[in-house]
């Protein structure tokens, strides 16, 4: 049995019931913030199990046992994502308060967990007593009922869950097992990251990008834009990473709160959950398997984990999240991809965009503000490891107080607006630039970076305009299928194809890809199905067909009875006929460059 009193210094847990300051009933458990007299006997701060035992004749002895340090049980907690309860526990570690979210799962058994977990953060526990404690937290059904969650962002309750602090609701806490990395630390001032920091951001677009790409992670649920991030393209040591330790600062110690491209599909679900609707940094894609790498690109952008089964073959809730990843590497997605023998999905380039960081004036940067890049280097390197986790909570703050979503809304549309795009698929691009190019105006509108009016939105459009005249603003499905096939011929053009005109077919052709024609100025080639599917890999034939009827690349077509006809039929050599698929390369070359 437990009750609670008002006895001075003396907080009981349990049902509501006030004893007698002169009475103490028994068995029952009772925590005292501070040294404390009932029935005339001293009890020092802690928690307490006041019990009771019978000697050999039946007479009933009292026994007072100190547990640990006052242990309070402040309410039950329900999970809002599998609807598991549990009890939020608070307590002080050397006048630090400390809070738990502990599971009513980990008391089945001798409830070792528990205590392994408790004594992990500090509390101080009486060894020869620890078997009581169990027994104290499984004791109470709090009347205070608050929500929980797995994985930090926003909550359905529109509070935003940290796993150190909970911005904007009082009824919500994180809830992990108390073993995982912390990664939203913080160290220095604003003030300090403004002046150490987001100063030398300026006259630098892969500086401010990737600042905001770690600002905008909130905006994503706000504003209704899709996941995706942005791939750092450089030579090595030209200053890719440092741009990346400036977006880790904006929610934590660059060095911890950095991921790694180095891990399979399930352990970048896990990194991306657990900075969900924040910023996912993956150093060097030369440590991902080239097999998989654009699988998970696909896997970050789309925000939703694999299925998995319980051992009852249940189903697992999927994990989720909601992110901008902001990669980095020597190569391309796409190039990485080749090495793995994969041919380059279009989907995943859009997914995770290259951004020049290795060819402008400075390699990463464009302005080193009166330093050698060397020096500049060092500075900021310095300075993101005194300053950190400052601008992304106080981001969050002030996003809170905004009383109509409809204004984000328009401002994004108005931010959108002078991104120049007609193209669908450059337009998801526009999308993403401009929802960053959004975090980084409010951010400072707001005075959080110290940058001026229009800087972000500027350094935004820079990097999407580069972008776009590097991929295109056509289809990048269509230039990927015709680059395809243009490399295809000059790979096989005199080993593959022979002279259609010929008398005999040659004999030293082997896996024919079809023929050519030549005449005194350029050559047609006549593909077959086979070689053409071959060329485009990935694709279908019906997809190839249309890439190239929308760059006109097909030089000859059938129209019989109204009907168009894609191939053209030819004799070849040594007799017969064939249909192919007559190209011309020069078209290939021109949409490769218009597109």
């Amino acid at each position: 049995m437990s009750t609670t009193g008002k006895h001075p210094g003396l907080s009981l847990v349990g049902e509501p019931k006030a004893p007698e300051p002169d009475h103490l009933e028994r068995p029952r458990f009772a925590v005292y913030e501070q040294a404390t007299t009932v029935e005339g006997k001293p009890y020092r701060p802690g928690t307490w199990y006041h019990g009771v035992k019978h000697n050999a004749d039946g007479k009933a002895i009292p026994f007072d046992s100190w547990l640990c340090a006052p242990l309070h049980i402040e309410a039950e907690t329900e999970n809002s994502e599998d609807g598991s309860v549990g009890r939020l526990l608070g307590f002080r570690n050397r006048g630090r308060p400390v809070e738990w979210v502990m599971p009513m799962e980990s008391l089945a058994g001798k409830g070792e967990d528990v205590l392994k977990a408790l004594m992990r953060k500090g509390l101080v526990i009486d060894y020869q007593q620890r078997r009581h404690i169990p027994h104290y937290l499984a004791d109470r059904t709090p009347e205070r009922v608050v929500s929980t969650t797995t994985r930090p962002g926003w909550h359905e309750s529109g509070a935003f869950v940290l796993p150190s602090r909970v911005i904007g609701g009082a009824d919500v806490r994180f809830q992990d097992s108390g073993r995982a990395v912390s990664l939203y630390t913080s160290k220095g001032t604003l003030d300090g990251w403004q002046a150490e920091i987001g100063a030398y951001c300026l006259g630098n677009p892969v500086l401010i990008v990737s600042a905001c790409c770690a600002l905008a992670g909130p905006l994503l649920a706000k504003v209704g834009v899709n996941g995706g991030g942005f791939h750092l393209v450089g030579d090595s040591s030209s200053g890719k990473s440092l741009a990346q330790q400036v977006a880790a600062s904006v929610w934590g110690n660059p060095d911890a709160f950095a991921a790694s491209w180095d891990v399979t599909r399930g352990g970048m679900e896990i990194e991306a959950a657990s900075r969900n609707d924040t910023v996912l940094i993956l150093d060097e894609i030369k440590r991902a398997n080239p097999k998989a790498v654009q699988e998970m690109a696909y896997a970050i952008a789309n925000g939703m984990g694999k299925s998995t089964m319980t051992r009852e073959r249940e189903s697992r809730a999927k994990l989720a999240w909601r992110v901008l990843a902001l990669s980095s590497g020597e190569r391309s997605l796409s190039e990485h991809a080749a090495l793995g023998g994969n041919p380059a999905h279009a989907g995943a380039e859009l997914r995770l965009v290259d951004v020049n960081a290795g060819t402008r004036r400075h390699r990463a940067f464009d302005d080193v503000h009166g330093m050698d890049g060397r020096a500049f280097h060092r500075l900021l390197s310095h300075a993101v490891t005194q300053h950190y986790g400052q601008i992304g909570p106080a981001f969050v703050e002030r996003l809170l107080t905004q009383p109509q979503a409809g204004a984000l809304h328009q401002a994004f549309d108005r931010l959108r607006a002078t991104f120049d795009t007609e193209n669908a698929q450059a337009g998801r691009v526009a999308d993403r630039f401009a929802i960053v190019a959004l975090a980084g105006e409010l951010a400072s509108t707001w005075a959080l970076t110290g940058w001026p009016a229009g800087a972000a939105a500027d350094a935004c459009r820079q990097l999407f305009n580069e972008w776009l005249a590097n991929a295109g603003d056509g289809n990048s499905e269509d230039r990927q299928i015709l680059r395809g096939i243009a490399n295809f011929i000059a790979i096989h053009c005199d080993s593959r194809f022979s002279d259609v005109r010929a008398e005999h077919a040659c004999a030293t052709v082997r896996d024919r890809a079809g023929y050519y024609e030549a005449s005194f100025d350029k050559r047609l080639y006549l593909f077959n199905s086979p070689a053409l599917v071959e060329a485009a890999a990935g694709f279908s034939l019906g997809r190839i067909v249309r890439a190239l009827v929308a760059a006109d690349a097909l030089a000859r077509i059938d129209q019989e009875a109204g009907r168009v006809r894609w191939t053209k039929k030819h004799r070849i050599p040594g007799g017969g006929k064939t249909r192919s698929y007559v190209i011309d390369p020069e078209k290939l070359e021109s949409s490769e460059d218009h597109l």
